[in-house]
């Protein structure tokens, strides 16, 4: 192989995806080593950090729109992608660049020594790096599994922000909501605050930051919304203005909006928002794969990239907001180690066809494997394929003018079928109008 001086950014990630003999592995001190190396502790700037099984997409976007929008340099670190690596680390909006992860990447494995991190791991690094560089004022930082062993959590949150506690990676963080909330609740810090968005949160989370000090802001009791026409009203509210939502998603982002606005509030003495900015970065806020709906050839394709029973119940509900099709057709392909009879039963009743198969090599679970669930769950019709994009080739040829196709189960799933039909996400850009896929 090349010298590392003359790595391209795939080098780069195929080099971290071997370099740990573990790809998840749940420890702090590797990662934290190399950031103390790197002199980025306490960070440069003020750090969100937002854990929960689901919605946190959403409100990284949503904050990271808003302070945008306040005028802050913000960076947001996120995973994982849909088409390219770089969406994972942002800076006001846009991707970072090839050039400046291979030189990020440099920096962070000439500071390794004796250490070896994950691919997860050095990628935190070099967001961390990338917005410390950048000078940014304010970075939000989307955990990748769980909160407390995180590679995210190896730096302190000026304010955490646990937006939902379910049933999700459970040979990791536990068997139950309560053993899945403390690990979430990891992310909190003494005499920070806490905003929790989930209405029932497990005893172990409210218990964790009362141990640690914590400020804790939980909606339901210390604030909540309003469905307005046209909106949704904050209570409490300093007055009557009606607030518009984000232009993806379903009922879920009252509460994350909500949950976005109390986490504003509270780093206000040093950030402060207005309530034009606030207004105009929910409204503006860009999330890829949520609740996508795209027309081609007359048939509407909705992707989303949930892929847990409580994520797909949300999908399901949204979906059955909309006009009745004719005909409804799913593409599915999802991770082995998911609740899959949870997570295809609430389309049971209204998908005529699904077409199946293998969404990654590793983890993914076979197309046999998805029939047979199916099957299992009394599904009408399944199809298998080879692969996405074979699966996507049959669905379109199936499906009618006026038919509806579903593609969810996971981001592979969702970016493989979009780059299939042809279909790219152009790097984002804050403010204005934002990016939309696009033919190539």
């Amino acid at each position: 192989m090349a010298s590392r001086r003359d790595y391209t950014l795939d080098d780069w990630l195929r080099r971290f995806e071997t370099l740990h003999p573990k790809k998840i592995d749940l420890t702090l001190d590797r990662v934290a080593a190399v950031i103390d190396r790197l002199e980025l502790k306490p960070p440069p700037y003020k750090v969100v950090t937002v854990a929960g099984t689901n919605g946190k997409g959403s409100c990284v976007a949503m904050l990271e729109s808003i302070y945008w929008h306040a005028g802050y340099d913000v960076g947001a670190f996120t995973s994982p992608h849909l088409w390219r690596f770089n969406e994972r680390i942002r800076l006001n909006g846009a991707d970072a660049e090839d050039a400046e992860l291979v030189e990020l990447f440099e920096i962070v494995d000439s500071t390794l020594g004796g250490i070896t991190l994950s691919y997860f791991e050095s990628s935190t690094v070099a967001a961390l790096l990338h917005f410390a560089r950048r000078r940014v004022e304010v970075a939000v930082l989307e955990v990748g599994m769980g909160g407390r062993l995180d590679a995210s959590n190896a730096v302190d949150a000026d304010c955490a922000l646990v937006v939902s506690i379910d049933l999700d990676h459970r040979e990791w963080l536990g068997d139950d909501r309560e053993a899945i909330g403390r690990e979430k609740a990891g992310i909190v810090r003494r005499g920070k605050p806490v905003v929790i968005a989930d209405r029932d949160p497990p005893r172990s989370v409210l218990a964790f930051a009362a141990a640690e000090g914590a400020l804790p802001r939980v909606i339901g009791r210390d604030f909540d919304f309003v469905r307005e026409q046209g909106g949704w009203r904050r209570v409490p509210g300093d007055d009557a203005r009606v607030w518009s939502l984000p232009p993806f998603g379903g009922d879920e982002q009252y509460g994350n909006a909500a949950a976005c606005a109390v986490a504003v509030d509270c780093l206000a003495a040093e950030l402060p928002v207005g309530d034009e900015a606030l207004a105009a970065g929910i409204r503006n806020a860009y999330l890829r794969g949520r609740f996508e709906r795209r027309d081609v050839d007359g048939v509407e394709w909705i992707f989303d990239v949930a892929h847990n029973p409580a994520a797909v119940a949300v999908l399901a509900a949204s979906v059955g907001r909309l006009p009745r099709a004719p005909r409804t057709l799913a593409l599915f392909a999802a991770m082995r180690d998911k609740d899959l009879s949870g997570v295809v039963a609430p389309f049971l009743p209204s998908v005529d066809t699904w077409f199946v198969t293998q969404a990654n090599a590793e983890r993914g679970a076979t197309g046999e494997e998805l029939r047979a669930v199916l099957a299992a769950s009394g599904a009408r019709a399944v199809e298998t394929a080879v692969d996405i994009a074979a699966a996507t080739a049959a669905a379109r040829a199936a499906a009618q003018p006026g038919a509806r196709v579903l593609v969810f189960g996971s981001f592979v799933t969702v970016g493989a079928a979009a780059n299939a039909l042809g279909l790219y996400c152009a790097p984002s850009r804050l403010g204005g109008q934002p990016a939309k896929w696009t033919r190539v």
